[in-house]
């Protein structure tokens, strides 16, 4: 990098100071098969889930024994594995997701006639309470793995592929002008006008991730004008989980909300786990290709070359992933401006990449034949995740030259791909701390012409191993508000292992109360209708209904119980937190009865009255103890003012 490059380079970008006093540490060491099940009954179809399982390869796990068997019990997780003897079955939407039911909403697609039925949650209320309808992500229920979902866009590819073209992307296509089936499918799951979906699918504001290999998705849209979505990680490695285990965590990450899963893999039978996830997936697929590309040699970074790279993309593209996480923006000239990092370059992509680059002292081969990629990407229309593979892997190393480095050239990355029509959105941080976050999502807009922003968290502080879904949903609520449109879930398991069925959820539920405090902050109308609806439940002390329209019926009930389970609690006018006497919600209901029975008419002419004839009875005391008979003055900071004015006092 010459003199003037990096003079250039300090003045876009903020540099870290920091680093300067970076100090020193001590040095250390499937399944049978399942008939599908469900009847439709004009445009809404309810199904159940499946009720058995059987046994696949089995996932080992171990760890020291425990002293006593409380802390067996403790230690105990939940596994996904069939032939595990804890295996637990996943259970059933109606069992998640109690007084709900999984229905559909049929809309034509003018131009070609299809018929596309659009999924959504009902919400059963009580009374005379009107239903509540909820985005719904959790996909056809009933089917055997075996046997893959049902291809639903089928017939939507097919017409298109006849029709011909130059391209076949979704972006083209709006560039066209034309409203594709997928696009109004995302329209009606987001109660949108389908025009404003092209159109923002064509400014490359929005992207719907959706290879035409992949027929089962159920097409979703990423964008900062849309719903914040959520993304789950999941795949095996060469340590712990197996195929059967990965499938299931689809299902169950998508049950609570997962708006998309990327398949991390890096362990054996990459391809194997991959397929079986597309075949069985409803959401949008992604993938990190260099990690199977590394396994292709031996895991010897240095035996990489641009030709098997080439081929991985090809192979996933042909099965269907519907984006690629790339990270070509991890430039020869970047590297050494992590050399002042206290954790240094903590993403395995950029890492692969970078040592890569290292070894032969040459640039990226990624960067370097991006017109190549993009003619794949063209061909499947595969959407970009351009990586973040400088991304800051600790609070100290936030917001410094190499992150930033590398987000310039994410930018120049993202308008070639415009000009070939590829679907992009933008990879971030990583750890951030809440006052930096907002320059990120400045640069990122400025940058990146406002491709979608897609970040994974970030962590606000480095503290709470174990608890790192909190310590980034924080963050994620943060940059969610100020745009950015996809957010990658953190676990529990964070920086300590991979996770299992418990930690995929609450990785999830944490990530989704996220997203929808973004989506508030936004003015996003679904949103506060969802927590009006709550409210409303909660203050009539309709307790089943706040149960169901909660994210997470089950726990919010569960909780509920452990102090008052009985039916009768049930419809009780207070919960074990202040009890029926100090309530704070059964007063004021208390307050606006009095109101109707004494004929004040509402609760605000009723407090009125009373606090007016309470000033009355106060002044008429005041008038005998006050200081207008002793000489005092001290209490008359009570009096009204024009009683004091008309004094002078």
């Amino acid at each position: 990098m010459t003199s003037v490059q990096v003079a250039a380079l300090k003045s876009a970008i903020s540099k870290n100071a920091n680093h300067s006093a970076l100090p020193r540490f001590p040095s250390s060491a499937f399944l049978r098969g399942f008939d599908m099940i469900g009847q439709a009954s004009g445009v809404c179809k309810k199904e159940t889930f499946p009720r058995s399982m059987c046994a696949g390869a089995k996932a080992t796990l171990t760890f020291d024994p425990s002293s006593t068997d409380s802390e067996k019990i403790k230690q105990k997780k939940h596994t996904m594995d069939p032939a595990s003897p804890d295996f637990l079955p996943l259970p059933s939407f109606e069992q998640c997701f109690p007084r709900s039911t999984k229905e559909y909403k049929e809309v034509i697609h003018k131009k070609s006639g299809h018929l596309l039925k659009v999924p959504f949650r009902r919400v059963h209320l009580s009374g005379d309470e009107p239903s509540f309808d909820n985005y719904d992500t959790t996909g056809p229920q009933n089917i055997s793995p075996r046997l893959g979902l049902p291809k639903l866009r089928k017939d939507w590819v097919d017409r298109r592929e006849k029709l011909g073209g130059p391209r076949f992307t979704q972006m083209y296509y709006a560039k066209q002008g034309i409203i594709t089936e997928e696009m109004l499918y995302c329209a009606t799951r987001e109660k949108l006008d389908p025009e404003f979906v092209r159109s923002e699918v064509a400014r490359g504001r929005a992207i719907i991730p959706s290879n035409k290999k992949h027929l089962e998705l159920e097409p979703m849209i990423v964008g900062r004008n849309f719903l914040v979505k959520v993304n789950a990680n999941i795949g095996n490695s060469a340590v712990v989980s197996s195929i059967e285990e990965e499938v299931y965590k689809v299902q169950w990450a998508t049950m609570w909300g997962g708006d998309t899963v990327m398949d991390l893999s890096t362990g054996r039978h990459i391809h194997e786990t991959r397929e079986w996830i597309l075949r069985n997936s409803a959401v949008p697929v992604g993938t990190v290709p260099i990690y199977q590309a590394l396994e292709k040699v031996n895991g010897v970074a240095e035996n990489l070359t641009w030709e098997i790279f080439r081929d991985t993309l090809i192979e996933q593209a042909e099965q269907g992933v519907d984006y690629f996480t790339i990270h070509a923006g991890v430039l020869l000239r970047y590297i050494p401006l992590t050399a002042k990092r206290m954790t240094g370059i903590v993403s395995r992509g950029g890492s692969i990449h970078a040592k890569w680059c290292l070894a032969y002292h040459k640039e990226n081969f990624a960067y370097e034949h991006w017109d190549d990629i993009l003619d794949i990407c063209n061909k499947y229309d595969v959407s970009l995740s351009i990586g973040d593979g400088l991304r800051p892997g600790s609070i100290y190393d936030a917001n410094d030259t190499a992150q930033f480095a590398e987000l310039l050239t994410q930018g120049e990355l993202t308008r070639r791909a415009w000009e070939k029509d590829v679907q992009v959105m933008n990879e971030g941080p990583g750890h951030i701390p809440m006052h930096k976050i907002p320059e990120n999502v400045q640069k990122q807009l400025e940058w990146c012409s406002e491709a979608p922003f897609y970040t994974l968290g970030p962590l606000t502080t480095d503290i709470a191993p174990g608890y790192d879904h909190i310590t980034s949903a924080i963050g994620a609520a943060n940059i969610g508000a100020l745009g950015t449109a996809l957010l990658c879930y953190v676990t529990p398991k964070e920086h300590l292992g991979l996770p299992n069925r418990d930690d995929v959820k609450a990785g999830v539920i944490a990530y989704k109360i996220a997203a929808h405090a973004a989506d508030l902050a936004k003015g996003h109308p679904h949103a506060q209708a969802w927590d009006d609806a709550l409210s409303k439940a909660r203050f009539e002390f309709r307790w089943l209904d706040q149960f169901a329209l909660s994210l997470d019926p089950v726990t919010a009930m569960s909780f509920h119980d452990e102090t008052l389970p009985s039916d009768g609690a049930k419809v009780a006018h207070f919960c074990s937190m202040c009890g029926p006497k100090f309530c704070s919600m059964k007063i004021t209901e208390d307050v606006r009865r009095y109101a109707e029975e004494h004929g004040y008419g509402s609760a605000e002419e009723a407090l009125q009255q009373g606090m007016d004839a309470m000033s009355a009875e106060f002044l008429a005391m005041k008038k005998t103890i006050s200081g207008e008979q002793h000489g005092e003055v001290g209490g008359e900071i009570y009096l009204p003012a024009t009683y004091v004015s008309e004094r002078n006092l």
